[in-house]
């Protein structure tokens, strides 16, 4: 077990960390165990590429990761009334229907790497969490929860016409 699927690992970890302190009310706390997650997501990807420690489990699990841990605090946030079901339900909708994209991809021998349309659209889910437990409700968190969703969307239409091509056969 290397460095970066520790991190990952640890990434993992946080997620009950992060709900029992969004379930307490504790944002302040929940947001840093949070942005500790969003760390570990930047350094298990930087050390692994430039150590090439890339490995079958890290490609999995990374990515799972991230998503777990997003998607959760996004729950939690959207049953305290911080994040609005609707964008809740336009990350979910995109991030299953990519991943199946990928595995179908993936049977015909093809890779889909990480493209920077995802990367932003991640960013902006991190910051979007992070907003609505620092600074609730308002203005900032209503932008980058619209921004966050207009990039899901825009990603994942990205990845579909990309790989278009995949479902002719």
């Amino acid at each position: 077990m290397n460095l970066p699927n520790r991190l990952t690992l640890a990434r993992v970890f946080l997620i009950p960390v992060c709900c029992v302190l969004i379930g307490l009310g504790l944002y302040p706390w929940a947001a840093a165990a949070f942005a500790v997650g969003v760390l570990t997501d930047f350094l298990d990807g930087q050390i692994a590429r430039r150590n090439n420690l890339v490995t079958v489990f890290g490609k999995f699990a990374d990515p799972v990761a991230d998503k777990l841990l997003v998607l959760t605090a996004m729950i939690m946030l959207t049953e305290r009334g911080l994040i609005p079901a609707w964008a809740v339900c336009v990350v979910a909708a995109r991030e299953l229907m990519v991943d199946g994209l990928r595995l179908v991809a993936s049977g015909k021998g093809q890779v889909v790497a990480a493209k920077w349309p995802g990367k932003v659209k991640t960013t902006l889910q991190f910051c979007c969490v992070l907003s609505a437990m620092l600074a609730g409700e308002g203005l900032l968190t209503d932008i980058l929860t619209w921004a966050m969703a207009a990039m899901t969307v825009i990603s994942g239409a990205l990845y579909f016409w990309q790989l278009r091509g995949v479902f002719k056969e």
